[in-house]
């Protein structure tokens, strides 16, 4: 779905040239192996880090059964309820659609949205998924921005898959735009590599290899991502200590990046 036309958002007029940025799959809102909703303490934890555009992958849009099974459910889609109050932008790409809801992936922001599209990047008869695309303009300078939001396949074909189509999609983006691509890659392997389309990623560039971010409790596995163009890296973290380390099934990174 395309979104043409800018949405409208109250920014001040000050120019801005870092950002922090934070990725998290946050597992529907529940904890690992769905044993307690979380959402409620997970937006907490969001807020804490103070992030500038927050990457999020596995959350609802609608869920039917969930509000009468618990009584903390929030009244509106699991993005809204998570950007309240901080993050005046979102968008939500849904990509898994069954009886009773859906989920996707989602990007919080305090800067405007110019557009977005969800593109659906699903390998037939496989799990869906998607790569949600934003445009941001950043007050005062209104520097664009690129941010895109990824959760790829469990098999390694379809990752593959699913890399050739994200390069296609980073082709279309003019070669010195800013731009952060960020999610769960799934990539346990350690072969997805985006540098043909010039991208590094952070962690790799910081400390010559790929953050741990599961499972959160004792992460083992390399599976979360952020990898940027165009910009400069400062302070990249695994946030996995506690309250992270009991959250979600994947412990979130930040990264500030500079204009």
């Amino acid at each position: 779905m395309t979104h043409p036309e800018p949405i409208p958002v109250v920014a001040p007029d000050i120019a801005v040239a870092r950002l922090t940025v934070l990725t998290v799959n946050i597992h529907k809102g529940f904890t690992a192996l769905n044993r307690r909703f979380i959402l409620p303490e997970l937006r907490e934890a969001v807020r804490s880090v103070g992030a500038d555009m927050v990457f999020l992958q596995e959350i609802h849009g609608t869920h039917e059964q969930h509000p009468q099974r618990y009584s903390d459910w929030p009244n509106m889609p699991q993005y809204e309820f998570l950007a309240d109050s901080i993050w005046p932008q979102f968008a939500y790409g849904r990509n898994a659609v069954y009886p009773h809801g859906d989920h996707g992936n989602a990007l919080l922001s305090k800067f405007q949205i110019m557009h977005y599209e969800n593109l659906d990047i699903s390998q037939s008869g496989h799990e869906n998924r998607g790569l949600l695309h934003c445009v941001l303009r950043l007050p005062g300078s209104g520097q664009e921005v690129h941010a895109i939001c990824m959760h790829l396949g469990l098999r390694e074909v379809h990752r593959q898959q699913q890399l050739r189509l994200l390069e296609q999609r980073i082709s279309e983006i003019p070669a010195d735009a800013p731009l952060v691509v960020a999610g769960d890659f799934n990539d346990w392997r350690q072969r997805a590599d985006l540098s043909q389309s010039g991208l590094q990623e952070v962690f790799m560039q910081a400390t010559g290899k790929h953050a741990r971010t599961f499972p959160a409790r004792l992460p083992l596995l390399a599976l979360d991502r952020i990898y940027v163009r165009n910009v400069t890296v400062h302070n990249p973290r695994v946030l996995n200590t506690r309250p992270w380390s009991h959250l979600s099934d994947h412990v979130p990174l930040s990264v500030e990046i500079e204009l």
